[in-house]
């Protein structure tokens, strides 16, 4: 008989946890094992996103039963390997709209899990539904849309947007470390952004009409960033006014110019 080994994979929350759960599920003890890290896990950011550690267990037993599960082992690896080559001829190109449609379904499961895990760490109870919407022009980029809806949800607001914004920017973090890249998020709660987006654009309009008639220009209260370029975008193609963004900081805002 030859000598051959026998192994285990175990998922802890942490290596030393695995360990000690793989010794117990072997009844051997520690000196008897090699100990193989494959993932030491992770508690992700903020505490959110967290990955389980995962390990290999080593044991070496002789035997034909060994001899025979390796054996077996084998074969089944010959013939996955046959299995995978012919599934690798049919693989679609890297440009094939397959290929795209399943990573941004990715992007949209990460995005949904990151959004719940965050309100139930919030202790709030909603609704999450999300969707890429229409490509942007000039980024040449899909805009990944979260809607949050459910009863009484202006703690996720805050005063102007604050905590709205607070949750978009660690929901923007947690994601684009988790799918490897960076993306444009946005996220809304009861159509909070839609209806200030409204707003803004009369507000653009109005205003435009009164730098029209007095023929001077006229700046806006400061505003964030998402709320200037609102209306920059409004008033970009106005035939008799442009606007530039002035100032510094939380003091940066929105001036409107005659032609």
């Amino acid at each position: 008989m030859t000598e051959k080994t026998a192994t285990l994979e175990i998922i802890a929350p942490t290596i030393e946890e695995a360990i000690e759960k793989g010794l117990q599920n072997l009844g051997l003890p520690r000196e008897s094992v090699d100990v193989e890290i494959l993932d030491e896990g992770s508690k992700g950011l903020f505490g959110l996103r967290s990955r389980q550690a995962r390990i290999r267990l080593r044991i070496k037993e002789t035997g034909p039963l060994i001899e025979q599960a390796t054996t077996k082992e084998k074969t089944d690896s010959h013939s996955e390997k046959e299995s995978n080559a012919e599934v690798e001829d049919k693989t679609p190109t890297a440009t094939s709209p397959d290929i795209q449609t399943s990573s941004e379904n990715k992007v949209l499961l990460v995005a949904k899990e990151t959004i719940d895990e965050l309100l139930q760490k919030m202790n709030v109870n909603a609704e999450v539904s999300v969707h890429f919407g229409e490509m942007d022009d000039k980024s040449g980029t899909k805009p990944l849309l979260v809607d949050i809806n459910g009863n009484d949800l202006s703690i996720l607001i805050g005063k102007n947007a604050e905590t709205l914004n607070a949750i978009q920017y660690i929901a923007r973090l947690i994601i684009s470390r988790e799918i490897g890249k960076a993306i444009y998020l946005i996220v809304d709660v009861e159509g909070y952004r839609t209806r200030k987006e409204q707003q803004l654009q009369k507000i653009a309009a109005r205003m435009a009409e009164e730098v029209i008639e007095r023929g001077r220009s006229l700046a806006l209260e400061p505003m964030p960033p998402n709320e200037r370029r609102i209306i920059h975008i409004a008033l970009k193609d106005h035939p008799k006014v442009y606007t530039e963004s002035t100032g510094e900081g939380s003091h940066r805002k929105v001036v409107i110019y005659p032609k």
